[in-house]
């Protein structure tokens, strides 16, 4: 049974993500984070999905099985997790949560004890540990071996003293209107108390999670209302967070939405100004526009492509001696600050260059012109291994003596193959997508 995908175990709660599967899951991680442990602790927090009950219970129960003493602290988001894993010194750190997927899904995210994302190789032996019948079973404790769990409520004060932190001393946000979008997320608490303690007049939608409500139209898939609300009440800069807030969109205030890449670039050169840019690079992915490279290129930076997902662009940051790199989508990782994409951590880090910059938001996160760039995800009946597809080298060789870039691949959690082509020309953009459009659904269904 295949477990993990780009971003941990997801699926449907009740459906792939059964109460059983949570337990047999978290009883094969406690196996596994048992060969290194110190403490013999775990943290656990979750968002706002009602299933988080149903899995919550579920993993404790594994967990504690298996001799390991949990510690809940409830809704909380993805970063915070990151964060608190290192400085509560537990073993290990689990988020539940499905991210900005729609309230049915749920996930699990794990955590090493340096708040670090698990590498595949992890991964893969908490897959085979899950599948080991006799281990499992000769696992299982007894008596005072049997584990506890405790909730504690205070330890949302932790992160808001850390976040608050990272945004530079000399600076407030007092004389801004803020509107944030807290997707009626894990981020419902924090996120206003963090902006309005800096000195923001603040204007929060969608902070009240009824369990099914979480990414509903709102956050960072959806800020067309923001958009409307920051343009109505006239304020500086509006900020979507979405369901685990790791992820950050950011609408100036005319109400247009600024793009992933334009954010990525305004801070790395924000940064480097800031003699704060180490390796004098950013790392971003594979989907990043290459208007973004050469607008960093133009600054004396360099830019690194990693594969898809915040895990690998921090794998590559590392790799190469790098701080700063995020992905087009809204996962913007400062790792001076925060272990994984922390949408409060980068929000904080923009509204420190725009007080800085003395510009509006329109003006100080809109410093190049995207090429054209299309990316169009086709939903597909089998996934047949690219190098195996007849053809596709011809067609893709076709694409590139057009003088565009293209990027075929599937996602990692749905029957989908994502089709991009950029180029300078949008005509030729548009008529290479229709063809490898029409060629993929031949083939794949």
């Amino acid at each position: 049974m295949k477990l993990f995908g780009t971003d941990g175990v997801r699926g449907q709660a009740g459906g792939f993500l059964s109460a059983e599967v949570a337990l047999r899951l978290a009883m094969a991680a406690g196996i596994y984070f048992r060969k290194h442990s110190t403490t013999n602790k775990i943290l656990l927090g979750k968002d706002t999905r009602r299933s988080g009950y149903m899995i919550e219970n579920a993993l404790v129960s594994g967990l504690t099985a298996v001799g390991y003493n949990v510690i809940q602290i409830g809704p909380m988001p993805t970063p915070a997790i990151a964060f608190l894993t290192e400085s509560m010194r537990c073993d290990a750190g689990i988020m539940l949560s499905a991210s900005h997927n729609p309230f049915e899904d749920n996930g699990v995210k794990f955590f090493n004890q340096f708040g670090d994302k698990l590498q595949p190789i992890c991964e893969k032996e908490i897959e085979e540990i899950f599948q080991n019948d006799e281990l499992i079973k000769a696992s299982q404790c007894r008596g005072k071996d049997i584990g506890s769990s405790k909730r504690i409520n205070d330890v949302i004060g932790r992160y808001i003293v850390h976040i608050k932190s990272t945004f530079p001393q000399e600076l407030s946000l007092s004389g801004l209107r803020i509107v944030l979008d807290c997707a009626n997320g894990a981020a419902y608490k924090v996120a206003p108390t963090i902006l309005e303690e800096l000195g923001a007049e603040v204007i929060t939608l969608n902070n009240n999670p009824n369990g099914f409500n979480i990414n509903d139209e709102c956050g960072a898939l959806y800020p067309h209302k923001l958009s409307r609300i920051v343009h109505e009440y006239r304020a500086d800069i509006g900020i979507a967070l979405d369901g685990d807030a790791d992820r950050l969109v950011v609408v100036d205030e005319k109400g247009a939405v600024i793009d992933g890449d334009k954010l990525l670039g305004a801070l790395t050169v924000y940064l480097k100004n800031q003699g704060l840019l180490q390796g004098g690079a950013c790392v971003a992915t594979v989907m990043s526009n290459k208007a973004l490279e050469d607008y960093l290129n133009s600054n004396d930076i360099k830019l690194y492509r990693a594969d898809v997902g915040d895990k690998h662009v921090l794998d590559m940051m590392k790799k190469e001696g790098v701080n700063f790199g995020g992905e087009q989508s809204g996962h913007i990782i400062f790792s001076d600050v925060a272990k994984t994409g922390d949408g409060l951590a980068s929000s904080l880090q923009v509204l420190a260059m725009m007080i800085k910059s003395g510009k509006k938001a329109s003006i100080a996160l809109n410093p190049f012109k995207l090429y054209p760039q299309v990316l169009k995800n086709l939903s597909i009946e089998q996934k047949i291994p690219l190098n195996e597809i007849q053809g596709l080298e011809e067609k893709l060789s076709a694409v590139r003596a057009k003088g565009l870039r293209e990027l075929i691949r599937y996602s990692g959690t749905e029957n989908k193959l994502r089709i991009l082509v950029e180029g300078k020309n949008q005509k030729d953009v548009d008529n290479a997508i229709e063809d490898l459009t029409q060629f993929f659904k031949k083939i794949l269904g």
